[in-house]
């Protein structure tokens, strides 16, 4: 394998792009481990904003350039680029340097429409190109590790919540937030979509701020998101559940708990309604969350909070204690970012399709928009 350093740039250089200009400068000095110490060049940065040129140049001591074409037409070899621009301007920024014979990571989604997308993936497979997408959460520990545990999953709870910025104004929450969620989900459920139906609406910007969407898939699984970036604080959480199992994700934590259950001790309704009763709830409903749900499973293994008498015989005759299993899946931490970005230039220099292609980023982007058509069928059905 070559041991020429990779020589990478940046093509924006807002929150995301000084993100990824910090991971490169961090690769170039550490060298990628694993990989023979593998090393990379930052050579270069692209804005249109000068006062973003000037700090990057005085941070970073490389040359900027104020668009792609100028870049371009310089005497700077580049072997791949971060493409961080705002969403409108991925297409012609990504297009221009797949043309040059440059691989691309670029920031989800992938594009402002499908079309766009598709003009990114022509111009890829026309010069061989690379083109991995950003979505970011793919290369999270916590979803690394629950990956290998799937086992036909039939239900999952998606809850991501953000305090309002006036970031990523330019896209709704849907291809803002929620689109991190839908690529992972699309990827766990490994099936077609069959069915959506969503309602949004906007809130403190122009475009939809909080979103519920209900995806039903080939396999008859079916996948429940909330996304939010006018919340009051930050969850990013997703739950699946599948033939005898329960697995809880925090992307934040990177955690992942799983609780086993075999067919012999399932809950039967009485005992479940027991357990409950022992615990000062009612029969578990829909109406309960996943939180309820996920603290009453542990308490099968903790038993009840009270000791009277009364509780004590109801969580004995609910309790299935030799065939429950309650345990934190093993992690590696690590930043996703950095994970990511070590990934696209291994992609980049064994020309391996990526973990996140552009096919994935492109399937991405088309349930995101077909959940926002949903989202503006239900507003003009309820005169919103």
């Amino acid at each position: 394998m070559s041991t020429t350093p990779l020589q990478v740039a940046v093509v924006g250089a807002g929150a995301f792009g000084r993100n990824h200009l910090r991971v490169y400068r961090a690769l170039e000095r550490d060298g990628q481990p694993g990989r023979d110490r593998q090393q990379i060049k930052l050579v270069a940065c692209v804005d249109p904003s000068e006062a973003a040129r000037s700090a990057v140049a005085a941070e970073y001591a490389v040359p900027v350039f104020a668009s792609v074409e100028e870049l371009l037409a310089s005497d700077l070899h580049v072997d791949a680029a971060s493409v961080c621009t705002p969403t409108v301007h991925h297409a012609a920024a990504a297009t221009e340097l797949l043309r040059a014979g440059i691989d691309v990571l670029i920031e989800k989604p992938i594009a402002a429409s499908l079309a766009e997308a598709d003009a990114i993936l022509t111009a890829a497979a026309e010069h061989d190109r690379v083109v991995q997408v950003g979505h970011l959460e793919r290369f999270n520990p916590a979803v690394t590790a629950a990956t290998p545990l799937m086992n036909r999953p039939m239900f999952f709870e998606s809850h991501r919540l953000s305090i309002f910025t006036p970031r990523s104004l330019d896209v709704d929450v849907v291809l803002d937030l929620m689109i991190h969620d839908l690529d992972v989900v699309l990827t766990l459920a490994a099936s077609p979509v069959r069915e959506v139906r969503a309602v949004g609406l906007p809130v403190l910007s122009r475009k939809t701020d909080i979103a519920n969407v209900r995806v039903e898939f080939e396999s008859g699984a079916v996948a429940n998101f909330t996304a939010s970036r006018v919340s009051t604080e930050r969850v990013r959480k997703l739950r699946f559940f599948q033939p005898h199992q329960y697995l809880s994700l925090d992307f934040a934590r990177q955690d992942l708990l799983m609780i086993d259950v075999t067919a012999a001790a399932s809950l039967t309704p009485a005992q479940m309604q027991a357990l409950f009763a022992a615990q000062g709830m009612s029969q578990p409903d829909e109406a309960h969350s996943a939180e309820e749900v996920e603290a009453h499973l542990a308490s099968l293994r903790t038993g009840p909070k009270e000791t009277t008498a009364q509780t004590e015989a109801a969580a004995a005759a609910a309790h299935p204690s030799a065939g429950l299993s309650l345990r934190k899946v093993p992690t590696e931490p690590g930043e996703p970012l950095r994970l990511e970005i070590e990934s696209f230039l291994n992609a980049v220099r064994t020309r391996e399709t990526p973990r996140v292609s552009g096919n994935d980023g492109r399937a991405a982007l088309a349930l995101a928009l077909e959940i926002n058509s949903a989202i503006a069928a239900h507003a003009e059905r309820a005169g919103l």
